[in-house]
């Protein structure tokens, strides 16, 4: 079995190098490259074909998340995990929204940084616990103002599993398949879970399963 091949970008070489190090204790990873910042991530992504790359958000010349929308663009059998000190949701929206498949909070990168990038190199995504703790306590604290129901109960057993497997990142063509339902049956119930749940794109729909800790 081939290793998950591994492109590391961190502006700070002690980081780099403690990520390298911690990353080439797991025998299925192996690290093909490092890069000082965005445009070099971009670069050689295209260059060396990782199946993940780990890049900090605030990087000089191209910012984390913009590399990683170029990345996406380029190269989307890469998965790009975010590495960042902000649990706030504006900036997992723009990581999501750019293409980024994973976001691990720094303070919690040693626990999470192996699970990341399995889970990334599998097409999945995979976010810090912390942070869907801190994005269900938002939307929680949101419905109570509004005195509103969670829309989740809104949606029919089928739907749910659409959601599910949409907010992993599978394709309408992928859930037809395992579900067992035309394309066009999928579509439709993506439209109506979209519709009953006031979400817009798949950003928000990934967004929407971490908060309810639907996906980890």
């Amino acid at each position: 079995m081939n290793p998950i091949r591994i492109l590391v970008a961190d502006d700070h070489g002690v980081v780099r190098k403690g990520l390298r190090l911690q990353l080439e204790q797991h025998a299925d990873f192996a690290v093909v490259g490092e890069a000082v910042d965005g445009r070099e991530a971009v670069r050689l992504a295209e260059e060396l074909k990782p199946d993940v790359v780990i890049m900090d958000i605030a990087m000089p010349n191209l910012n984390g998340i913009e590399a990683a929308g170029q990345i996406a663009k380029k190269r989307p059998s890469t998965g790009v995990v975010i590495l960042s000190m902000h649990s706030d949701e504006t900036y997992l929206v723009r990581a999501l929204t750019a293409g980024a498949k994973g976001y691990l909070l720094k303070d919690n990168a040693d626990a999470d940084l192996a699970r990341a990038v399995r889970a990334v190199a599998q097409g999945k995504p995979f976010f810090s616990p912390a942070i869907a703790e801190t994005l269900l306590e938002d939307y929680l604290r949101q419905l109570q103002q509004r005195g509103l129901q969670d829309s989740y109960d809104l949606l029919t057993d089928r739907e749910k599993e659409v959601l599910q497997l949409l907010a992993e990142g599978r394709s309408n063509k992928d859930v037809a398949t395992l579900l067992n339902l035309s394309p066009y049956t999928v579509e439709t119930h993506r439209t109506r879970i979209m519709q009953k749940l006031n979400l817009h794109s798949t950003a928000d729909i990934v967004l929407y399963a971490v908060r309810k800790k639907i996906i980890a």
